[in-house]
């Protein structure tokens, strides 16, 4: 068998639209695998392959933008794709009914393209990545944030607010006119962005663009980017843990480049990162691009239910089954006891939280409303609205997500002190205008102004 590599710019053109790569072990053959090897190796992937040709039209496109934006370039030279010849043609080249058709591009090439390159697209050889990713609640977080959050609803934020802060990591609905975009939607690599094919989300938003790298979506700080800050600080709770000391300390010599399902735990790494648990197939639980798995509670709702009882998005899963997965991925580097009593404490903090704290708090909070003390018209314009607010939106997600990653500072000070001082604010603010009888004061919300006409989701215009 003569397998060797060539100069993707010397290649000849080929019509053929499949990628192959090809990795064989061959007792006495021209390829072997290091011996007592757990995974497929890296180099060999990339050093070993079915070539196919490059266009001149592709090498068109690589030899411009070698020059006029080298990053770009740089990137794709050092990804996976370049070494199995995926050009920039396969992935952008659109159409001619396509609306997002670049009209700027054709003034300097003929050759219609799109600047976005939607999961779509990225399913034409990632298909089972693509179809998990569009049932989860990352693809679908714009329709869901349009369900219950009270910024948008009530127009409390502004566009630029929005597109600046919300949208850039729910996503956005991507418009386009006359083959040009709106600036108020694009640039945006939010995970429920809407494209201009209909399909929702950005593969970018992990495995950012145009090195699409596997190891660096396997990091934590990808899912950093959004999972931070007072009221979902996954990123702050996995460093405190002994999961992310651990992290700190070894991981720069990790192996990241395991191919997918071979990523081993005690062979590649020592310590999970977020993908490991909610992501990667580990222990006989398969890989899923659906982060929706796995969770046995829906520990950043106001109230703690079960995923499938989540009524602006209801989970199509059973907490039991999904709680049977998380365990398994556990017991990869733990006992099965010691995983069961992780998971017997989560349950009693989540009780905690809904039974001494959040209903309480609201039946206090109802209490107002019913003797029109509180106003429920915009929803977040009356001190106690926001205090209620952030009982459950910061410290309350603090003290859950912390218990359930292991964060003790996030479980204790920032979650259930900061929830008893909280609580106690609130119980003497309700007490002053129960005394008082007089409905609290409605305040003109700085920055207001935003449309809260609810956009089309199914399909950006």
């Amino acid at each position: 068998m003569n397998i060797e590599r060539v100069d993707i710019m010397d290649l000849p053109r080929s019509e053929v639209l499949f990628i192959a790569v090809l990795v064989m072990a061959v007792v006495g053959g021209d390829l072997v695998r290091a011996e007592k090897s757990s995974q497929l190796d890296p180099v060999l992937l990339k050093e070993y392959r079915v070539d196919r040709g490059v266009s001149e039209v592709a090498k068109k496109c690589i030899e411009c933008h070698a020059k006029e934006s080298a990053g770009i370039i740089a990137d794709w030279a050092g990804s996976r794709h370049a070494h199995v010849n995926v050009t920039c043609l396969d992935c952008h080249a659109a159409g001619t009914a396509d609306a997002d058709v670049s009209v700027a591009h054709l003034d300097y090439d003929k050759t219609r393209i799109s600047a976005i390159v939607s999961p779509r697209d990225c399913s034409r050889c990632h298909p089972s990545e693509a179809a998990e990713y569009s049932r989860s609640k990352h693809a679908n977080t714009l329709e869901l944030i349009w369900k219950i959050d009270p910024w948008l609803n009530h127009g409390l934020n502004n566009e630029i607010e929005r597109t600046t802060g919300c949208y850039a990591c729910h996503g956005t609905v991507v418009k386009v006119e006359n083959g040009r975009f709106d600036a108020n939607t694009w640039p945006n690599v939010g995970v429920g962005r809407i494209n201009p094919d209909g399909s929702k989300g950005s593969c970018s938003s992990c495995h950012t663009r145009h090195k699409f790298s596997i190891a660096e979506a396997r990091r934590h700080e990808a899912c950093g980017q959004c999972h931070l800050g007072p009221d979902h600080p996954q990123v702050e709770i996995y460093n405190e843990s002994k999961h992310g000391a651990i992290y700190h300390a070894e991981g720069d010599k990790w192996n990241w480049d395991a191919a997918p399902g071979m990523w081993t735990a005690g062979v590649d790494y020592r310590a999970p990162t977020c993908s490991v648990c909610h992501m990667s197939g580990i222990n006989g639980v398969p890989t899923t691009h659906d982060v929706t798995e796995r969770l046995a509670w829906e520990t950043q709702a106001p109230l703690t239910v079960r995923p499938e009882d989540f009524k602006p998005w209801p989970a199509r899963t059973h907490w039991k089954v999904e709680r049977e997965k998380m365990t398994k991925v556990c017991i990869a580097c733990h006992s099965q006891s010691w995983a069961e009593a992780h998971f017997t404490r989560l349950d009693d903090v989540v009780a905690n939280y809904n039974d001494k704290y959040y209903k309480p708090m609201k039946k206090i909070i109802d209490e107002l409303y019913e003797k029109k003390l509180l106003d429920k018209t915009k929803g977040l314009d009356e001190e106690l609205e926001i205090e209620m607010y952030e009982l459950w939106h910061h410290e309350g997600r603090r003290a859950r997500f912390g218990a359930a990653m292991m964060a003790p500072d996030y479980a204790w000070w920032h979650g259930f002190y900061d929830l008893k001082k909280r609580a106690m604010a609130i119980e003497e603010k309700a007490e002053k205008l129960l005394e008082s009888g007089k409905p609290a004061k409605m305040f003109d919300v700085k920055g207001s102004g935003g449309n809260t006409n609810k956009p089309d989701l199914g399909k950006s215009k």
